[in-house]
């Protein structure tokens, strides 16, 4: 196997050849865009900078992946919530736990995947207390000799790839403000992109870029506030005009509400090189109870283009504004050159929690289509000439008064689990839930490090009884194409390889595989935890395709088991008491990878 040196840190436009499928079958198009290389590693949580999560390793495939078998197992030695993506670079893989946080290099040229190394971050056990939905971390990014990663207590770390030595330390979030940080960073060029965590409890958001080498805060651009804060210059040209204007990050809250506005940044960036952008999603507007902050709520439940090397606005795009619902904006953005129209259009892919598939021209932020995926009470739709989200008046929640029926729920109709995209299929695979949820606003008043929210919540299946379900969604089309219903909200991300498979995991623990063409499942094996995590795939040191799952449930529904909550109180985990009273018969709390490969 050729290995670059450094690893996939360049920035170049490095494309591979698409071979479409021998049949496509039904109305499935091939992708005729390019993708980056790839050499069979995964060096980063996304796969690559568009997001696609998507292998060209057709050793597992639709033919023989039934007779996949466990390689080896490894216990990460906490049983609480594991959505991490292990890394694979140069033989090794680098599997980041919950708190408190360990790093684990495991060697892969030996049977069993032996550690090399670990390095104890030793984070503060008060950020355990501040963390809204359990003790996660989503991975970290191998870069040029280096494994980068966050603590939950606000520190980003870089460790010597080969011995594990701490080599900078650097702090960025505050717990004492209920600040904590979980999301995997990116790497681009020389930066590292990382952002805060902790909208309920009344931060205030931001991205921050760091000097690979040192450390060093470059820039920090924040998500509410004047637009010197925000790094809002001469380049922002935002497509919509509810967008334009000066300092919005101010006039459109309450007097001094910025300052706890929240805003967070804690899903995935993605990076075009053609236009040196990146482009990610802006959390929740604080608190929930949205009656205690009028206005449009900038730069909240959003997502921004950026130049990469400045920090400096480019575009922004409101999803949702002046969030009724929680519908954090942090999902994954994919970025596609996609036909539209009769004109091939550089665009990025977003399934939003708001319900809607947005198809959107990432060098302008127009929104080119908004397609709704979901079964919806709150919302009618999208107006493409404003940019609106279109609201049903009687489904806005009041203080003293119950609203039933809100369709899609807080977690939305897709929370952070990644989708994948196929350039075989031309299909995006999307993990999501179909749940409802009844709703009443409360008081909230802001206390440094508590929670801030002003809101009760009860969470319960939609129409079928389904709680989630893999989709095979068209994004040309705008329609589904199949999809596999599960008991549980659908909680792992999902990986697709040019074998023609869809791998993810269920809440009960079940790691599957789709036929990425029809959705009929091929294979599954029954972990010991349920799965909330992201799937990888790798080629060996000995030439065979492996494929790997943290299998440990928990996160935000998922604490119902790793955190032992009484499921006899509806309101447990903030909503999701009695929608999950009986994920602990199913399932129990864990904390092992498993690695899976062909006999």
């Amino acid at each position: 196997m050729l290995l670059l040196t450094p690893l996939l840190v360049s920035c170049r436009k490095a494309t591979q050849t698409v071979q479409p499928p021998a049949t496509a079958g039904g109305d499935l198009r091939p992708y005729s865009g390019a993708l980056e290389t790839d050499d069979g590693q995964w060096v980063r949580a996304t796969k690559d900078y568009a997001n696609t999560r998507y292998s060209t390793l057709t050793q597992i495939n639709t033919e023989n992946v039934a007779n996949l078998k466990v390689a080896w197992t490894f216990d990460t030695g906490v049983a609480r919530g594991q959505e991490a993506a292990p890394i694979v670079a140069n033989n090794t893989m680098y599997v980041v736990a919950p708190w408190p946080n360990t790093l684990y290099a495991l060697d892969l040229t030996k049977p069993g995947a032996p550690i090399k190394w670990k390095f104890e971050p030793n984070p503060s056990p008060a950020a355990k207390g501040e963390a809204c939905c359990d003790w996660v971390n989503r991975g970290a990014v191998f870069d040029n000799g280096k494994v980068i990663y966050n603590t939950l207590d606000g520190y980003t770390v870089a460790i010597d790839a080969n011995v594990g030595k701490l080599l900078w330390r650097t702090h960025l979030a505050d717990i004492s403000k209920g600040e904590t940080i979980t999301m995997a960073p990116t790497v681009v060029h020389n930066k590292v992109f990382v952002g805060d965590s902790g909208g309920e409890f009344g931060v205030r958001g931001w991205l921050t870029a760091l000097d690979t080498n040192s450390g060093k805060i470059l820039w920090q651009a924040y998500n509410t506030g004047p637009d010197k804060d925000v790094l809002i210059g001469d380049k922002f040209k935002p497509f919509y005009d509810s967008d334009k204007g000066v300092d919005l990050g101010v006039k459109t809250w309450p007097p001094d509400a910025w300052r706890v506005g929240g805003g967070t940044v804690w899903g995935f960036v993605a990076y075009d090189p053609g236009t040196n952008l990146i482009f990610y999603g802006t959390a929740n507007p604080g608190p929930w109870n949205a009656d205690a902050r009028p206005g449009d709520n900038k730069w909240t439940g959003g997502m921004w283009a950026r130049d990469a090397d400045s920090g400096q606005a480019v575009w922004f795009y409101q999803m949702s504004p002046h969030d009724l619902f929680d519908w954090d904006g942090i999902n994954e953005d994919i970025l596609l050159d996609l036909p539209w129209h009769g004109v091939t259009r550089k665009v990025l892919v977003r399934p939003d929690r708001n319900g809607y598939m947005y198809v959107m021209d990432r060098l302008t932020g127009e929104v080119l289509s908004a397609t709704s995926y979901v079964y919806s009470t709150t919302t009618k739709g999208v107006d493409l000439k404003t940019g609106a989200l279109i609201h049903v008046e009687e489904k806005k929640p009041e203080v003293g008064k119950e609203t039933i029926n809100i369709c899609p729920m807080a977690p939305g109709s897709k929370d952070w689990q990644p989708s994948s995209f196929s350039p075989r299929t031309g299909l995006l695979y999307v993990p999501h839930e179909n749940m409802c949820m009844d709703e009443q606003y409360n008081d909230a008043n802001y206390i440094a490090g508590t929670p801030y929210i002003g809101a009760t919540v009860r969470y319960y299946a939609g129409p079928g009884g389904n709680m989630g379900e893999i989709m095979a969604w068209d994004p040309i089309a705008g329609k589904k194409v199949w999809t596999i219903p599960d008991k549980y909200p659908t909680w792992s991300g999902t990986v697709v390889t040019a074998g023609d498979l869809v791998f993810f995991g269920t809440l009960a623990g079940w790691f599957k595989a789709a036929d990425a063409r029809t959705g009929k499942i091929l294979w599954q094996f029954k972990t010991g935890s349920g799965i909330i995590g992201q799937p990888v795939t790798y080629r060996g040191s000995d030439g065979k395709q492996y494929i790997a799952i943290l299998s440990g449930v928990g996160g935000w529904p998922g604490s119902i088991v790793s955190a032992n909550l009484d499921t006899r109180d509806d309101s447990a985990a903030n909503g999701w008491g009695s929608a999950l009273r009986d994920l602990k018969k199913d399932t129990t709390a864990g904390g092992t990878l498993y690695v899976f490969a062909l006999p």
